[in-house]
C-alpha cells in the first residue's frame, strides 16, 4: 500500500517540561465560502472563487506566510513487503534527517487522532458512467473514517462547490452526491485551491483531502504551478484516485494522471490510478484505512524562514527479532515561505 503523509509546522506543548511557541499568519487568501445559514444546498461556485487576473502570479495575491517555528511534525507510514501498514514501533526505531543532518526525535505519536477530511468528487461530463460508483466511494470513505472526524465535500465540473460540511449527516450527504449530475469541464486545480482554502479553518491540525477524478484540468483558472506552489507550503495531506482506460482517451486524460501525481506526491500523498470504476470503493477504503496507520514525529529546527525548499528523508529499523526490511513514505520536504 502506498503511502500518504503530511507536514505540519505549528505551536503546541508536549508534556510540561516542552513548549513551543509559534506565530502562523495563513499564506491562503481570506474565505471566500459563504456556507447557507441553514446548512443545506451547495454554495454557488461564483461566490467561493475569486475573480482574477490571469497575469497575476497567485503568490503575489497571497498575504505571506510568517512563522516562527521551533517544531516540525512529520507524518510517516511505514509498511512491509506487501504493502500492508505496520505498527507496533517505537521511537528507537526511527531516524530522520533534514538536508542530510540527524534531527533528534522530540515527539511521537502513533495514535489514530481526528482527522479533517475533504473529498473533491468529478462531476463532469466523462464521470456519467461512473458516477454511481463513484458516490458510493466517498460514503465508503467516510464510512471508514475516525467517528470525531472534521469532513467535507467539494463537486467540482465547470467550477467547484461545496456540498456539505461535517454538520451534514452521511445520508444527507449521500442524497446530495445523487442530486449532482455529471456535466460540464473539470476544474480540478480550480477544485484543490477551494479545498485549501476551506482547509484553513479545520478543526484538526492533521488534515487531508482526497480527490476522485478520471481525467485532467481543462476549465481551472489557477495553474499546475501555482497550486503546487500552494501545495509545498500547506499543512494538508493530497491524495488521489483516479480512474482511467487502459487507453488514454484525450490529452487530457494523459496529462491528468501526471497531474494527479505531481499534485499529491508534493503534499506527501499518493495516487492511485485504477482501470476499473468498480474498483473505487475498494481503494476509497484503503485510503481511508491508511490515514488510520500512520506515525507522527516531531523535531525542532533552528533555520531561519529563507524560502528554500529543505529535503527530509526517514528510515525505520524493524525490531531486533524481525529481519523484514521495512517501507517507509513520507514527505521528501517542505518550502517555508522568505521572511
Amino acid at each position: 500500500m502506498a503511502a500518504i503523509m503530511s507536514l505540519r509546522p505549528f505551536a503546541r506543548s508536549f508534556g510540561s517540561s516542552l513548549f513551543i511557541t509559534a506565530c502562523l499568519l495563513s499564506s491562503l487568501p481570506e474565505p471566500m465560502l459563504a456556507q447557507p445559514q441553514d446548512g443545506s444546498g451547495p454554495v454557488a461556485a461564483q461566490q467561493q472563487l475569486p475573480q482574477r487576473d490571469a497575469a497575476m502570479p497567485l503568490v503575489t495575491r497571497m498575504r505571506p506566510l510568517q512563522l516562527n517555528v521551533d517544531v516540525v511534525l512529520v507524518p510517516v507510514t511505514v509498511s512491509d513487503a506487501m504493502n500492508r501498514p505496520v505498527m507496533g514501533l517505537g521511537k528507537e526505531n526511527f531516524s530522520l534527517f533534514e538536508d542530510s543532518v540527524e534531527q533528534p526525535i522530540r515527539y511521537f505519536s502513533d495514535e489514530d487522532a481526528p482527522i479533517s477530511l475533504g473529498v473533491l468528487l468529478d462531476v463532469s461530463n466523462s464521470m456519467k458512467d461512473k458516477i454511481d460508483v463513484a458516490r458510493e466511494a466517498v460514503i465508503e470513505f467516510f464510512k471508514n473514517s475516525n467517528p470525531q472526524d472534521d469532513y467535507f465535500v467539494i463537486t467540482f465540473s465547470d467550477d467547484p462547490a461545496v456540498l456539505a460540511d461535517s454538520t451534514t449527516s452521511l445520508a444527507t450527504v449521500e442524497a446530495r452526491m445523487g442530486e449532482a449530475q455529471p456535466a460540464g469541464h473539470t476544474a480540478l486545480l480550480d477544485a484543490i485551491y477551494l479545498g485549501l482554502n476551506k482547509m484553513r479553518n479545520a478543526r484538526y491540525q492533521r488534515r487531508a483531502l482526497l480527490i476522485i477524478s478520471d481525467g485532467g484540468d481543462n476549465h481551472s483558472r489557477y495553474s499546475s504551478r501555482e497550486i503546487k506552489h500552494m501545495v509545498e507550503e500547506s499543512d494538508v495531506q493530497i491524495y488521489a484516485i483516479g480512474i482511467y482506460s487502459a487507453v488514454f482517451k484525450t490529452a487530457e486524460e494523459w496529462n491528468g494522471e501526471r497531474l494527479l501525481k505531481s499534485i499529491t506526491e508534493a503534499s506527501g500523498g499518493h495516487t492511485v490510478s485504477i482501470r476499473n470504476a468498480s474498483e473505487l470503493p475498494d481503494a476509497a477504503s484503503a485510503v481511508s484505512h491508511e490515514l488510520r496507520s500512520q506515525y507522527v514525529l516531531g523535531y525542532r529546527t533552528a533555520r531561519a524562514n529563507d524560502g528554500k525548499f529543505r529535503k527530509i528523508k526517514v528510515t525505520a529499523n524493524p525490531p531486533s527479532n524481525a529481519a523484514e526490511r521495512l517501507q517507509v513514505h513520507a514527505k521528501s520536504g517542505y518550502k517555508p515561505p522568505a521572511d
